[in-house]
């Protein structure tokens, strides 16, 4: 299945039905009275998320979903029905927001949480709301309110306990292969992950996490080169970034250099998001002597002056892999313990992952600002080419 992790849809609620001006007329009763019925409620549109689906592809062709308009009155006060609500299914992690403002509508992160998109109209009065002592005969109707209409964006940001970020072919879905039973595209040319992928790794004692591959990101990553931001933002919501570094890379690029490359462009797509817990991965230790790894790690550690934990693994061999995955699992737990003991602390964290989502859609919007400039530039220029060319 093709992943699609945008899309833009217009979501029409049902309009209330309108009341209903009528009077009882039956034998032997000549003066019934009025008896006409309410119209009913349009119904509402909302979003459900479900945790079978893992992309935004049923979006992709279906653009327009309109809930059911609510049924008018009738006499002898007959109510009209309510409008059927729909429910639009999309995947856990979905952030919606209106498509010309930007404005945070909700994020649906729970299981099978719902959130209303668009009101259904109020339904209309039939003439039997409008009889008094005074007014007996009334003929006055309301009719039923339209029903709420928007265009909303839906944003797929996966939900994992651990991103991992590096630039092309470090070795990060080597990883993931070796640690879960997700099966990512593994070669040796670079960008050979094309969509992001999740594995769930067990460590044993009814422990497990949440692993999220992303595809590489090179130099200018931040501004859209490559595959730009697009994919960055599945890093949002990770507790715990891990940031692969080939020591032997094929491109014989140093590096430090591939480091310092991948923290500017962290840096410029999200501040809050660079500043939150990031471990060190040096792979392909199996190219080393055992002899060397601790002073291969030590002298890199001072050489980027990193500060925090750091590892040496190779992914291919398995190598250090274990000590890292129980690493990752016993920070997890601590940082859950934390969160479920403090409630400051779920604050806090709630605020730093309301900061990053913030920063990274501004960063989006930036992006995409300045290529519709981009493309008004060079529209403008080619009309005036064919101008000169046919003035000429």
């Amino acid at each position: 299945m093709k992943f699609v992790d945008e899309a833009t849809i217009k979501v029409v609620a049902g309009n209330g039905g309108n009341g209903c001006l009528s009077f009882r007329r039956e034998k032997f009763i000549p003066k019934g009275g009025p008896d006409g019925g309410d119209g009913g409620d349009g119904g509402s549109v909302f979003l459900q998320a479900k945790l079978e689906l893992n992309t935004l592809i049923d979006f992709r062709y279906t653009r327009l979903f309109k809930a059911e308009n609510g049924q008018a009155g009738a006499g002898s006060d007959c109510t009209g029905k309510k409008g059927e609500d729909l429910i639009i299914p999309v995947p856990l992690g979905t952030i919606v927001s209106l498509s010309e403002t930007g404005e945070l509508i909700g994020d649906l992160n729970k299981p099978d949480q719902k959130l209303l998109i668009a009101k259904g109209g109020f339904h209309g009065l039939g003439n039997t709301r409008f009889k008094s002592s005074k007014n007996r005969t009334p003929r006055q109707t309301t009719p039923g309110k339209e029903g709420e209409s928007r265009e909303i964006k839906l944003e797929l940001s996966l939900l994992a306990d651990v991103g991992l970020l590096g630039l092309p072919n470090a070795g990060k879905s080597t990883l993931v292969n070796k640690v879960s039973a997700a099966k990512p595209k593994i070669a040796d040319y670079p960008f050979t992950t094309m969509i992001p992928s999740l594995g769930v790794v067990n460590i044993g004692n009814d422990r497990s996490f949440v692993i999220a591959d992303i595809p590489g990101v090179i130099k200018g990553a931040a501004e859209g080169a490559g595959l730009g931001i697009r994919f960055l933002k599945h890093l949002t919501r990770t507790k715990l970034v891990l940031h692969i570094v080939d020591v032997s890379p094929m491109d014989k690029t140093p590096p430090k250099e591939a480091f310092k490359e991948i923290e500017l462009e962290l840096e410029k797509f999200s501040p809050t998001l660079a500043r939150q817990s990031r471990w060190l991965i040096l792979n392909k230790a199996d190219l080393f002597d055992e002899n060397e790894h601790k002073k291969l790690l030590k002298n890199f550690v001072k050489d980027v002056d990193w500060i925090g934990p750091s590892f040496l693994i190779s992914a291919v061999t398995g190598q250090g892999v274990d000590l890292l995955c129980n690493s990752i699992g016993d920070y997890l737990n601590d940082e859950q313990s934390r969160e479920i003991n403090d409630s400051e602390a779920k604050k806090n964290a709630d605020k730093v992952r309301n900061a990053i989502f913030m920063e990274a859609k501004m960063q989006i919007s930036k992006l995409a600002e300045s290529k519709r400039k981009t493309r008004k530039i060079k529209d403008s220029k080619i009309e005036e080419d064919v101008t000169t060319f046919y003035v000429e």
